[in-house]
C-alpha cells in the first residue's frame, strides 16, 4: 500500500500544495504505511516535520517520533540531521524524542554494544518500526567492512545485537566474509588504502621575497 501510495504523494508535494496542511491526515498516514510496510520517503517525512512548523497546533509526537526511526534505519546518510533540525528546542526535548536522539548519537559513534543495550530496555519504541533491527545491522556491517580486516565472531555478535549462531552465518554470507573457526575475514584493508607520494618543491627564488620582508 505505501509503494501504491508513494505517487500521490509525489504529486501532493509539488508546488505550493507542499505546503498545504489539510494534506497533514494524507501524510501522516503514510508515515503509518512506511512503517508498517519497510518502505521509506525521505522527502514526504520531511514535508510532514515541515508542516508541523508551520502549524505547530497540528504537531504529532508519535508520528514525528516514526519519523525519527525512520530516519536511524537509514544510516549513514544524514536523513536524522535533516529531521532533526526542522524541531524546535522544546520538542527535542521532549520523551521519547530525547530517547531516539540519543540512539541516533550512540549510532554516530558507533557504540553499538550500547546501542542495543539500550533498544532493549525500550522495545516500545523500536517495535513500531518493522524491519528497523535488520536496518541498523545493515548499517553496522557496513562499518565492520570498512574498519576490520578480520573481527571473532563473538564480537560480531555483539556488535550485531548478540544474534544467534544461525543469524551470524546469514550476515557473514550475506556480505561475502568468510569464517576461520571463531575468526571472520572481512577485507584486506591494505587493498583499500591509496597511498600517496608526496613531494614538495620549494625553491630559494620563491621564498627569497618573503624572507627579506620578515626581516624589515
Amino acid at each position: 500500500m505505501a509503494e501504491a501510495m508513494r505517487q500521490q504523494v509525489t504529486n501532493m508535494l509539488r508546488g505550493i500544495e507542499r505546503y498545504n496542511p489539510e494534506n497533514l491526515p494524507t501524510l501522516e498516514r503514510y508515515v503509518g504505511m512506511q512503517s508498517q510496510e519497510n518502505a521509506y520517503d525521505l522527502e514526504a517525512n520531511l514535508a510532514v516535520l515541515k508542516l508541523y512548523q508551520f502549524n505547530p497546533h497540528k504537531y504529532n509526537k508519535d508520528i514525528t517520533c516514526k519519523i525519527l526511526l525512520k530516519a536511524l534505519t537509514n544510516f549513514p546518510h544524514t536523513d536524522f540531521i535533516l529531521c532533526r533540525c526542522l524541531l524546535s528546542e522544546k520538542q527535542c526535548a521532549d520523551k521519547p524524542v530525547d530517547q531516539i536522539i540519543y540512539l541516533a548519537d550512540i549510532l554516530e559513534r558507533c557504540d553499538f554494544q550500547a546501542f542495543w543495550t539500550r533498544i532493549l530496555s525500550m522495545p516500545e519504541l523500536s517495535l513500531q518500526i518493522v524491519g528497523f533491527a535488520d536496518s541498523i545491522r545493515k548499517f553496522v556491517c557496513h562499518v565492520v567492512g570498512i574498519t576490520f580486516q578480520t573481527v571473532e565472531k563473538g564480537l560480531l555478535s555483539e556488535l550485531l545485537g548478540g544474534v544467534d549462531a544461525q543469524t551470524l552465518s546469514h550476515w557473514i554470507k550475506k556480505y561475502g566474509w568468510k569464517e576461520d573457526g571463531q575468526v571472520v575475514f572481512v577485507a584486506n584493508q591494505d587493498e583499500n588504502i591509496k597511498t600517496k607520494n608526496i613531494t614538495e618543491k620549494i625553491d630559494f627564488e620563491s621564498v627569497g621575497a618573503l624572507m627579506a620582508a620578515c626581516q624589515r
